[in-house]
């Protein structure tokens, strides 16, 4: 594991901007998937956190960072070899929590996890896994109890409140649609 200094205050809020999917190139670059939607702002990061999901997140340097295809590249201090690079897979990308969003906008990383109920039933769905980025209507990736996947279009006519503070989506799936899913 590369050297990299634990965070001083491991209960500070943070927000998940990217995940690391593997290394990219032979000097300790890794590829991550871009969970922001602002992108831009990855390009002015000077010190992360990075969180392997278990252990408390440490605070690591941004030596560069820019975009490649449809990922973001970082190269961090202390992490220079693709073995080292390897080590990192899977982690999450953590920048100190932003300021208040706008209305109806929502960090990715809020929704991850929430519970899904269906209004007109007022049945469970299922859990919120990830958000599928498709260049229109993105989707909700929801996961039942039995690990079947149910993907809901990310718009406000379906998902008619949506509360991260409560873990909680109510949506009104139009007919048919969870039967697309099976």
């Amino acid at each position: 594991m590369p050297p990299r200094k634990r965070a001083a205050d491991a209960s500070a809020a943070r927000r998940t901007v990217a995940r690391i999917l593997k290394p990219q190139g032979r000097r300790g670059e890794v590829a991550a998937e871009i969970l922001t939607d602002f992108p831009e702002r990855l390009l002015e990061l000077r010190r992360v956190w990075l969180w392997d999901g278990e252990k408390t997140p440490e605070s690591v340097e941004v030596e560069r960072v820019w975009f490649h295809k449809n990922f973001v590249v970082f190269k961090f201090a202390g992490v220079d070899s693709i073995n080292a690079a390897q080590a990192l897979r899977g982690s999450e990308v953590q920048v100190e929590e932003s300021p208040a969003l706008p209305a109806h906008t929502y960090f990715v990383s809020d929704l991850i996890g929430c519970r899904v109920v269906d209004l007109a039933s007022g049945a469970e769905l299922g859990t919120v896994r990830e958000l599928v980025v498709t260049g229109g209507t993105d989707l909700l990736s929801v996961r039942d109890v039995a690990g079947r996947e149910l993907l809901i279009p990310f718009a406000q006519e379906i998902c008619r409140r949506i509360a991260p503070d409560d873990r909680l989506i109510e949506v009104l799936l139009p007919e048919g649609l969870a039967d697309l899913n099976p």
